[in-house]
């Protein structure tokens, strides 16, 4: 019982005077309690933390022969003195010539082989975020209002609805599709076309326009969209838009979640190791209008009051001449699926209500169920990226607490030293899916508000973009001007399934200010103190 008080936070809301009633004019107020992230201090598990390194062994063996090799190599040479090892060189090149040349030979060849061998670096040379038109434009008190003007909600529902869009980190600018506003049936085929025509194309242009690259020379396409999946699919649709070369490999991703982009870019990463000297896509959206849910039951109610247009097109290359142009290189890619676990698998749950009305259903259990999928993946990730320093101490004291931490049934456990995160990374790309989420995310992680600010701002000026979500906050850090060569970026996103998937890149240049970004227009009014 004490372990559930403990994922339990309380909130006063609603202050206010009574009007009416018995009590009118006493001051009235209510309490919120809601879930939280359970404490990552207490709950470490030491499993995870053998996954990473072992992540770390299989890739990081080789490398740590070479340092032995080398030293061996520096030892015995260094032995020698200038005349005695050039006489030793030329000797044995006089008496034993044919055994020199073998060994050149063997070198030069086993050398090639390591290096045609080893799988290429997957570079990102740009990336692009669709911003809609102005007539888009919505703020939370405009949605409300089309909310009661539609007349599909009871009074109940549109309180409810107003509470969660003024306590969720959004702002006033996001952007919904004219039909949600206008009360008119958004769960049709041809609105979802629309939509995705509209987000999907705006980036693209973008992008290509960005990176001089013309859509006959993408060789993979890799589209992700959890909800609207159309026959032909989005894949087939961009590839008869931009009259895309038939032979390109095209892959359409559906119902992966909010977490959905990193996905991708794993497939993407797959297809371009195995077809090198190759560019491709990966194409990342959700259509608002097609899953806006017109019912009353209030956990599906949810999504109506965080999703927002938006759309991220990026093209990754792994032709080494693109080294030069190329704004990041892939480090890592580390993936945690919950699915196995029934709680997890539907804490977000397509399906339809009493009144048979098709929408998202999110448990009141996600906050935690989303803590323990990104616990697990940021302690198989921790061995990949931090310092030797931070892992000796983690290491140390979790074997401490494992062994010698339960000594007594009236000794508190002795607590894991949790790494500091910020020594590995530079920039954070949070999945901005609300308020809460990212209260949360930077209490157990430690991380600053300076940290955690590009995806606070990406919440508030465009709203939870689902799987795009994390290349706004990019965006915001690059019209920032923030990234310099050398940085460490981590992008984290959960979504529904359960998934925590995580993408680390590595700045291979200065990042100046780009001529077309999302931000521009507005980027001086950021961050906000509220």
């Amino acid at each position: 019982m004490a372990g559930e008080q403990d994922l339990l936070a309380t909130e006063i809301v609603n202050r206010g005077i009574e009007s009416s009633g018995p009590n009118a004019g006493s001051q009235t107020f209510s309490v919120r309690v809601r879930r939280r992230l359970p404490d990552f201090v207490q709950s470490v598990n030491l499993k995870y933390v053998k996954l990473g390194y072992h992540y770390l062994i299989n890739h990081g063996i080789y490398l740590a022969t070479i340092p032995v090799l080398v030293l061996v190599f520096s030892a015995e040479v260094g032995s020698l003195s200038r005349e005695e090892l050039w006489k030793k060189l030329w000797g044995d090149a006089r008496y034993d010539l044919a055994t020199v040349l073998g060994f050149f030979a063997l070198f030069v060849f086993t050398l090639s082989v390591y290096v045609m061998s080893r799988p290429r670096s997957i570079y990102l040379i740009d990336f692009a975020c669709f911003k809609p038109t102005d007539d888009l434009k919505v703020s939370k008190q405009q949605l409300i209002e089309a909310a009661r003007r539609s007349g599909k909600y009871d009074e109940g529902s549109l309180n409810f609805q107003k509470r969660i869009l003024m306590s969720s980190g959004i702002g006033d600018e996001t952007y919904i599709p004219k039909p949600v506003m206008a009360g008119e049936n958004c769960a049709t085929m041809k609105e979802g076309r629309a939509e995705a025509g509209m987000v999907m194309f705006g980036a693209l242009d973008e992008l290509f326009e960005k990176t001089g690259i013309r859509p006959k020379d993408v060789g993979v396409l890799v589209v992700n969209c959890s909800i609207f999946n159309p026959t032909p699919s989005l894949s087939a649709m961009i590839i008869n838009h931009y009259k895309m070369r038939g032979n390109i490999l095209s892959f359409n991703l559906g119902g992966m979640g909010c977490s959905a982009s990193v996905i991708a870019i794993d497939l993407a990463r797959d297809m371009l190791e195995s077809n090198p000297n190759n560019y491709a896509v990966v194409v990342s959206t959700e259509m608002v209008g097609y899953n806006w849910y017109p019912g009353k039951e209030r956990s599906m109610i949810i999504p109506n009051c965080f999703f927002r247009m938006g759309c991220s097109a990026l093209l990754l290359s792994n032709r080494r001449p693109d080294f030069r142009r190329a704004k990041y290189r892939l480090e890592h890619i580390v993936r945690t699926h919950k699915g196995a676990d029934d709680r997890s698998f539907r804490c977000v749950y397509q399906e339809e209500d009493s009144e048979r009305l098709k929408g998202l259903r999110v448990s009141k259990d996600l906050v935690e169920i989303g803590g323990e999928a990104l616990k697990t993946n940021i302690t198989t990730l921790g061995p990949l990226v931090l310092p030797f320093s931070e892992q000796l101490f983690f290491f140390a004291t979790l074997l401490w607490r494992n062994l010698f931490g339960h000594a007594g049934p009236q000794q508190p456990p002795t607590k894991p030293y949790i790494p500091d995160y910020k020594l590995a990374f530079e920039h954070f790309c949070v999945h901005a899916a609300s308020k809460t989420a990212l209260d949360e995310l930077q209490r157990n992680l430690g991380l600053s508000d300076a940290n955690i600010e590009p995806s606070r701002m990406a919440l508030k000026r465009f709203g939870n973009t689902s799987s795009s979500s994390i290349w706004y906050e990019l965006a915001y850090l690059e019209a920032k001007e923030r990234v310099k060569k050398g940085d460490r970026v981590w992008q984290i996103a959960f979504g529904s399934g359960f998934k925590c998937n995580s993408l680390v890149w590595k700045a291979m240049r200065r990042v100046k200010k780009p001529a077309r970004n999302p931000w521009l227009d507005c980027i001086d009014r950021y961050p906000t103190v509220n």
